[in-house]
């Protein structure tokens, strides 16, 4: 395997680590408050205990749809070819203004290796305006003209 292909698996490796950490975060969110809208086998329960289920249950509500997208950008991971590119598009590292993207999904900034990278989903518009582009290609975003360095 060559260095840019372990690079690349490297950044692919973490960043489904960093979205299954969410996911597992978001679930055990989810499950605690869900597990606390229960009440107990008592057979009269004062207002309290009522309110209090009731807000939890709607707390656990909220933190259902974390879980989905958490479930929905690991599979948009699993279904997304990693493979070594030439042109920006799904799957592709891409460094510009000496940052460095993967365009998958969105996340927030991680390391590997020491160097900072952020997930960018195929939906924002800074990947429309460089999709398809090459190596010293350039595109304009924000008014700022910017030239991709790099893309694996």
């Amino acid at each position: 395997m060559s260095d840019r292909a372990a690079l690349k698996k490297s950044v692919h490796d973490c960043l489904m680590s960093l979205e299954e950490a969410e996911l597992a975060t978001a679930i055990a969110h989810y499950e605690a408050f869900l597990q606390n809208s229960q009440l107990d086998a008592r057979e009269v329960h004062d207002k309290d205990d009522i309110v209090a289920s009731r807000e939890n249950a709607d707390l656990a509500a909220a933190f259902d749809t974390p879980v989905q997208t958490h479930h929905a950008k690991i599979d948009a991971i699993e279904n997304t070819d990693f493979s070594l590119m030439d042109v920006v598009g799904p799957g592709a590292v891409v460094k510009f203004g000496d940052r460095r993207f993967i365009v998958c999904i969105s996340t927030t900034r991680f390391d590997v290796g020491g160097v900072t990278y952020m997930g960018i989903s195929t939906q924002s518009p800074i990947y429309r305006a460089m999709a398809g582009l090459k190596a010293g290609e350039s595109f304009s975003f924000n008014g700022r003209d910017l030239e991709i360095q790099d893309v694996l």
